[in-house]
C-alpha cells in the first residue's frame, strides 16, 4: 500500500462541551469510508454494497464502520460521521475510497473531515492512504479482463487502461504506473499482452479515442478498454460510449469494454 498522505490528524480545539461524543466505547477506532458520489444509481448501489461488505466483516472483529459520500448522492459524510458519534466514538480512521490522490483525496475529503471535527468537539480523525495500484487492485483488474477475454486468448491483444484524469500530475502518473504493472503481470503470467496504453476520460490526455488510435498504429487487431474506476457512474459510461464510437469507424479492429472494479473481494 502507498504511504499515508501528508495530512495531519484533525484535532479540534478544546470545547466547553467535551462530552458531546458520549461515553468512549471499548475496542479499536471505527472506519469512516468516504467515497466521491455519483448521479448514477448503479454506482450508488455498488458503493452501498461495498460499505455493507466491509461493515459486516469488521463487525465480526468488533470494529464499527460507516460510509458516506462527499457529493452528488446520499448518504452524505455528515450522516456517516453522526452515526459513529452516536455510538460514542471519539476517534475515527477516515478511509478515502479513491484509487489515486487528486483533488478529492487531497482537498475535499480533508475539508469535510475538518468540518465534522468542528461539529463534534472532542472528535479526532486519522486519515488513511488512498488505495493506489495495490496488487489486489491489479488482481481485480485481471478478473475484469478475464470476463472479456480469457488469459489463454490474450497474446498480442492490447489494453487501454482508462483513468478518471486530473489536473494533479501525481494522480495521472499513478495511472501510468498501474498500466505498467498490469503489463508486467501479463508477461510474467505468460498471457503476453501486446501492450497496455494509458488514457483518461477527463482533464488530461490522451483521451480514449487517441489511445485506441495508438493501439491501431501499433498493429493491434484486438483491444480491451479497461476502466480504472472503483464504481460505475457518468464517466465510466462515457468511456464505453467513446470506445464504441471509435470502434464503429474501425471495423477491422475488435474493441471490447470491460467492467469497472466494483464491489469485490479484493477491495
Amino acid at each position: 500500500m502507498p504511504a499515508a498522505l501528508p495530512f495531519p490528524t484533525v484535532r479540534p480545539t478544546r470545547s466547553a462541551n467535551p462530552q458531546v461524543c458520549g461515553p468512549r466505547p471499548a475496542g479499536p477506532p471505527p472506519l469512516l469510508l468516504v467515497g466521491h458520489g455519483t448521479r448514477c444509481l448503479p454506482g450508488e448501489r455498488q458503493f452501498e454494497a461495498f460499505v455493507g461488505r466491509v461493515t459486516a466483516r469488521l463487525a465480526r472483529r468488533g470494529v464499527d464502520a460507516a460510509g458516506g459520500l462527499i457529493e452528488l448522492a446520499p448518504p452524505p459524510v455528515t450522516d456517516a460521521a453522526a452515526d459513529l458519534v452516536a455510538r460514542g466514538h471519539h476517534e475515527v480512521i477516515a478511509v478515502p475510497l479513491m484509487l489515486f490522490a487528486a483533488g478529492h483525496a487531497k482537498g475535499d475529503i480533508p475539508a469535510a473531515l475538518a468540518r465534522e471535527a468542528q461539529r463534534y468537539p472532542g472528535l479526532s480523525y486519522r486519515y488513511a492512504a488512498v488505495i493506489g495500484p495495490d496488487p489486489l487492485v491489479l488482481a481485480a483488474l485481471n478478473e475484469r479482463l478475464a470476463a472479456v477475454l480469457p488469459a489463454q486468448e490474450r497474446a498480442g491483444a492490447y489494453v487501454v487502461l482508462v483513468g478518471r484524469g486530473a489536473t494533479d500530475p501525481d494522480a495521472n502518473s499513478e495511472v501510468a504506473r498501474a498500466a505498467r504493472l498490469l503489463l508486467e503481470h501479463s508477461w510474467s503470467a505468460g498471457d503476453r499482452l501486446g501492450g497496455v496504453e494509458t488514457a483518461f476520460v477527463s482533464l488530461a490526455g490522451p483521451g480514449v479515442p487517441a489511445a485506441l488510435e495508438r493501439c491501431r498504429l501499433l498493429g493491434a487487431t484486438r483491444v480491451i478498454v479497461l476502466p480504472l474506476f472503483m464504481f460505475t457512474g457518468v464517466l465510466p459510461r462515457r468511456i464505453i460510449s467513446q470506445a464504441q464510437e471509435w470502434a464503429g469507424g474501425h471495423p477491422e479492429i475488435t474493441v471490447s469494454c470491460a467492467e469497472v472494479i466494483g464491489d469485490c473481494e479484493q477491495l
